[in-house]
Parts: C-alpha cells; sequence; structure tokens
C-alpha cells in the first residue's frame, strides 16, 4: 500500500483495488489509476490507499480486512480499472451520513464487470458475482462499495471469510476483478443494510481493454454533470402534486438559494412562518381570508419542498434538519386546522377538526412505528450474529416479494399505478392542496369532511400494507 493521501478533516478512507492490469490503461492525462486519484483529491476523503498485493483474490480480501479492523470512520472501496463520473463517486463520498452504501444503476444490462443485484425499498437485498447468482434482480452494481463505521467489523469478517474460502477454492474461478463484488455479496448476506445508491443518468464502467477506457470516457463526456446533480436533488418519488405543481418550478430556486447562502433550515423556518401566516388568514373567516391562506400555504409547501431539494444540493442532510423539518411539518398543519377552526362558524367544527388531527397523528403512527420496528428487527439480527444467508450458496435463497407486495412492486412500474398509489395515502402535498383548494372554494367544514374521508381510505391502505410487509 505504498500511495496514501491523508486529509484529517474527512471521515472516509478510500481503498483503491489496482491488482487488475486495466488500471494502467491510458486516458489521455495519464492512467485510469492516476484519474481516479485525480477525482478523488477533489473529494472529502482523509485517506486514499492503494493496493498492489500481487497474491490474487484471497491478498486483496485479507488487505481490506486489515484495514476495516484498523482504521476509524468509512472505508469506500473501489477497484482501479473504473471509468467513473465524479459527481457518482461524491453520491457515496460526500453523503454526510458516512453510512453503508453501493453505487448501482437500475440499467439491468448485465456483464462480467456489471454484477446483479436486486433493490427493495432503496437498499440491495441481494447480490450477485461470477459464482453467487440472484433471481429476479432489477439492478446491477457500479463496482463502487462503502462501509460505515458501525458496519467494519462485518467488512472485516466478511473479508476474512471470502479470503479463506478463495484459497480453499471453493468460490470457483473467482479473480481479484471480483473482490469489490464479493465484499457486497458478503455484507448483504450477512444482514448489514446496504443503501442503494443510483447514478441514475450519470456513468460509471470498469473496464478491461484501452477500446473500452476510450468509449467509456467518451460516454462520460455525453452527460452534463451539473444538470444531472441538479436533476438528482428533485425527489424522484415525490407524491403527485409535489412532482407536477411545485418541484416543477422551485428546482429553479435551487442554485439562487446557494449563491444566497441559504442554508435548509433557514428555507424550513421561511416555511413555517409562511404556515402559520396562513392559519392567521384562515381564522378571520371571511372569503378573502381563506383565499389568502390557501395561496400562503401553498408558498409554504413549496418551500417545504425547496428546503429538501436544497439539502440534497449540497448534501448538508443532518439529525437536527430532519427532525426540524418533520417537526415542522405537523406544527404547520396543525396550526392550520386550528386557523380553519377558529373561522368558522358551524357549530360541529370542533369536533370535525380534532378528529381530522386525531387521525392524522394515527396515521404518522403507524408509519413510525413500522419503520421503528423494522430498525428494531434488523438490530436484533446484527446483535445475534446470525448471518442471513452462507456464502456458499450460490443461488440467492432470499424470497422476492409475493402476493400483494409483488403485485405493488409491478404496479410500480407503470407510471400512472405508481402515482395513483401516492395519491391515495394522501402524502402532505395532496393533503396541503386538499386544504388550500376546499377551504378557498367552499369552507371549513368541506375542508374537515374532505380530510376525514379521504384520509380514512389512505390509514386503511397504509395499515393492510404494513401488515402485508410484516407477515412477509
Amino acid at each position: 500500500m505504498p500511495d496514501s493521501l491523508i486529509r484529517e478533516s474527512a471521515t472516509t478512507s478510500v481503498l483503491l483495488l489496482a491488482t487488475t492490469p486495466a488500471c494502467r490503461l491510458l486516458t489521455g492525462d495519464g492512467t485510469l489509476l492516476d484519474r481516479l486519484g485525480d477525482q478523488l483529491a477533489t473529494l472529502p476523503v482523509r485517506e486514499v490507499q492503494v493496493m498492489t498485493a500481487a497474491g490474487g483474490l484471497a491478498a486483496d480480501l485479507r488487505g481490506v480486512a486489515k484495514i476495516a479492523r484498523t482504521t476509524a470512520g468509512a472505508v469506500a472501496v473501489l477497484t482501479a480499472d473504473l471509468v467513473i463520473h465524479t459527481e457518482a463517486l461524491a453520491m457515496l463520498l460526500e453523503h454526510p451520513a458516512h453510512g453503508t452504501a453501493a453505487l448501482i444503476s437500475h440499467d439491468a444490462s448485465e456483464g462480467p464487470l456489471r454484477p446483479p443485484v436486486r433493490v427493495e425499498g432503496g437498499a440491495v437485498v441481494a447480490a450477485g458475482s461470477s459464482f453467487h447468482l440472484v433471481p429476479e434482480s432489477n439492478a446491477t452494481f457500479m463496482g463502487v462499495l462503502q462501509t460505515g463505521e458501525a458496519d467494519l467489523a462485518s467488512l472485516a469478517d466478511v473479508a476474512e471469510e471470502l479470503a479463506e474460502l478463495a484459497d480453499a477454492g471453493k468460490l470457483g474461478p473467482v479473480t481479484p476483478v471480483e473482490a469489490v463484488d464479493l465484499l457486497l455479496v458478503g455484507l448483504v448476506r450477512s444482514g448489514v443494510r446496504v443503501r442503494a445508491a443510483s447514478i441514475g443518468r450519470l456513468r460509471a464502467d470498469r473496464v478491461t481493454g484501452q477500446n473500452a477506457a476510450d468509449a467509456a470516457l467518451a460516454r462520460l463526456a455525453e452527460v452534463d454533470e451539473a444538470r444531472v446533480r441538479l436533476d438528482a436533488s428533485v425527489k424522484e418519488d415525490d407524491g403527485f402534486f409535489a412532482t407536477f405543481f411545485v418541484s416543477s418550478w422551485t428546482r429553479h430556486l435551487i442554485r439562487p438559494s446557494v449563491r444566497l447562502k441559504l442554508s435548509p433550515n433557514t428555507v424550513t423556518g421561511v416555511s413555517a412562518g409562511l404556515a402559520l401566516l396562513a392559519a392567521v388568514w384562515f381564522s378571520a373567516g371571511s372569503e378573502a381570508g381563506r383565499l389568502a391562506g390557501a395561496g400562503l400555504l401553498y408558498l409554504s409547501f413549496a418551500l417545504d419542498c425547496l428546503d429538501g431539494q436544497l439539502a440534497r444540493y449540497t448534501r448538508t442532510f443532518s439529525p437536527l434538519g430532519a427532525w426540524a423539518d418533520g417537526m415542522s411539518d405537523r406544527l404547520k398543519e396543525y396550526a392550520v386546522y386550528v386557523g380553519l377552526a377558529f373561522g368558522s362558524a358551524a357549530p360541529d367544527i370542533w369536533y370535525l377538526a380534532v378528529a381530522a388531527m386525531v387521525l392524522q397523528v394515527v396515521r404518522h403512527a403507524i408509519d413510525f412505528t413500522y419503520a421503528g420496528a423494522v430498525t428494531d428487527a434488523a438490530r436484533v439480527g446484527a446483535m445475534w450474529g446470525r448471518p442471513a444467508r452462507s456464502l456458499l450458496e450460490s443461488q440467492d435463497v432470499r424470497r422476492a416479494p409475493g402476493g400483494v407486495l409483488k403485485l405493488a412492486r409491478r404496479l410500480e412500474r407503470d407510471t400512472v399505478a405508481r402515482y395513483l398509489k401516492k395519491i391515495i395515502v394522501l402524502p402532505i402535498g395532496e393533503r396541503m392542496a386538499l386544504i388550500a383548494v376546499t377551504a378557498a372554494l367552499w369552507d371549513a367544514r368541506v375542508t374537515f369532511v374532505a380530510l376525514l374521508c379521504w384520509g380514512g381510505v389512505a390509514a386503511l391502505y397504509q395499515l393492510i400494507g404494513r401488515i402485508a410487509r410484516s407477515a412477509r
């Protein structure tokens, strides 16, 4: 490991596996290895180590294990035969969480250097190599793996186990080129949650010859990295209203906000202020007040989308920001309920307002308790240390979703069905639109009745979905 660059301000170490001859291919400004080194120098990594072990696959894996046991902070592993956009590397190395993640592409064109994976719920749940098969794969691994500090012990254990299996010839004719692929297989099968970071329109290609390297470099030039970064800051899986009536124009405010040095938390605060002003206007009870309140509520939600877009663009996520954003959403919505109730003369309005508020609390409880249960189950599995799947099994034995969940996965592939599902669950964008439209055109009573009817259907839909996933 002769080459090392250290920057103590960052928390990620990068391990470059340079045992493949392709790392010496030319790029015009040096070799592939030189190019990757220059790219990593622009990213917030603490240390770059180049492994040039000559002992084959087992030696590489034992080197990874040694570094995982002695390094503090996250460790990213990638091979030096990679032609990749810097922005694609940044998706992992600049992510503030520095958690365990793998770079994947939803282009399912598999190949020897693009092993199949299956992604569910934003995580890699099955990974393959030339030895390990993945039934019903829906993505491919692009050769960049980051392991968070909490999972380094698992990475070391997996690397050592794989090294022993490789020495014993039990993995078949695998080569050092597949070291990163095998590490991903091992982490997934040992029960570690590996976030799936999709490269989207960015490019990442592992190459074996000069012609392939030249073609991969040409493909890089076809993509505008700055435009992709801006597009990626807008959530792909957002609700219908947020996607088509808000994000379609708030995306143009991201770069001006960066130039003005606005933080996501600042935008969240302004959003909360506008929602409170909307509640005040709603409390007036007049037609003009309801119209003004509806307009302010729409602007408040637009800024609520912008703060997340700004956080993703600048990669400034934080636990405080996530908590503040979630609490702000609840505060804004319930303040608007109170404002509408104060401005209405209907005798049963407070009963309806309280009922709508309770229904939303129950819906949030369904979501958060389920998410907590999933996290607890994963923590218990890690605590007992039982591998979920054996590395000697050539085919992944994890069951693909079946029944209701399999139907839901199929519906996700259809754009219309996907948005219909999002509309049914009445996400915050649809709720804000429902409140604004019904309050502006009718009155508070219509607003609360609409929230109760639609919200009741959404709660039932969520409950059935959570039960189906829990039973699985």
